[in-house]
């Protein structure tokens, strides 16, 4: 069996690898045009998110039987060339829940108490504490927009924070966590002091807040999108941003990767990361041997 590694995972991932008697090919560093080159005795293919993996790329791959996708999201994967391929598709959406929570609370409490305006301003050698008056979370009505498994993390943790959760999941029926109540979209969106988005990129929720959504916002609101670019319209949230309908846009995540867009990126109450939702030690270790594990089941091979 042999197995190709387009994209680093965890080392302890690729030892469990090794140590099934499978040939592991570390491929990360190779130029993405010299990979079908390697595929061509490949029976699986592992990657993260920098490799796409292509119709044309398959077909270079005629013994491919397993995608392997450490990591959440499919969207670099051609779920349907893979499908008439009989490809079996696997990934690790668990393994980063916990990190990309975190980071959602993190941007939260950064849009109230404003540590990273602080920190700028200590460097640049001013002391202006009455100027950074934040907003304590507590009491504070939060709006969860996606009730999977990092939505429910989301939620766990404010809960702690004595917040009131309202939560909008079109594929939820029942609240699965004492404390969250299930509303509609618009009824959200109206009551939400605070809106965290946790909804995967698909056609459907493609721009799903953009400018009608952005209309009924309560007046103040924070923004915060931990989730995936394209699921927020950028334009329309700057210019909420702009005309003072909402008060903080923090994101993690965006349309284009790297963003260009200046004029977002610079506005005062902006606040952004650099797609760092699993880039933790710990979830990527379990991205690394959650697909290690599920890439030697699905050849048939056990630990």
């Amino acid at each position: 069996m042999k197995v190709v590694v387009a994209d680093r995972i965890h080392e302890d991932g690729l030892r469990i690898l090794r140590s099934a008697g499978v040939e592991v090919v570390e491929a990360w560093d190779v130029p993405k045009e010299e990979l079908p080159r390697l595929l061509g005795d490949a029976d699986a293919l592992i990657v993260r998110s920098a490799t796409k993996v292509t119709e044309e790329l398959m077909e270079a791959a005629p013994r491919l039987k397993v995608i392997g996708r450490a990591g959440v999201g499919l969207d670099n994967v051609d779920l349907e060339a893979a499908r008439k391929r009989g490809i079996k598709v696997v990934n690790t959406p668990e393994a980063s829940s916990v990190s990309v929570a975190e980071l959602a609370i993190l941007h939260i409490l950064n849009a109230l108490r404003r540590i990273v305006d602080g920190t700028v301003s200590l460097r640049e050698g001013r002391w202006e504490k009455k100027r950074l008056m934040g907003r304590e979370l507590m009491g504070k009505t939060i709006g969860i927009i996606g009730l999977g498994r990092i939505g429910r993390e989301v939620a766990r943790r404010l809960l702690a924070f004595g917040t009131r959760i309202l939560a909008y999941d079109k594929y939820v029926r029942e609240s699965p966590l004492e404390g969250v109540e299930l509303v509609d979209l618009e009824t959200l969106l109206r009551e939400s002091d605070i809106i965290t988005i946790h909804v995967p990129l698909t056609p459907e929720t493609h721009h799903m807040i953009s400018d009608r959504e952005l209309e009924i916002v309560k007046p103040g609101a924070v923004i915060v999108n931990t989730a995936r670019g394209g699921v927020l319209d950028e334009a329309a949230a700057l210019r909420a941003l702009r005309e003072g309908r909402i008060s903080v846009l923090s994101l993690d995540v965006f349309e284009e990767e790297p963003p260009r867009n200046r004029e977002l990126l610079e506005h005062p109450n902006f606040y952004g990361t650099p797609h760092l939702g699993a880039q933790t030690v710990e979830a990527q270790r379990r991205a690394g041997v959650g697909i290690a594990e599920k890439v030697l089941e699905e050849l048939g091979w056990s630990r």
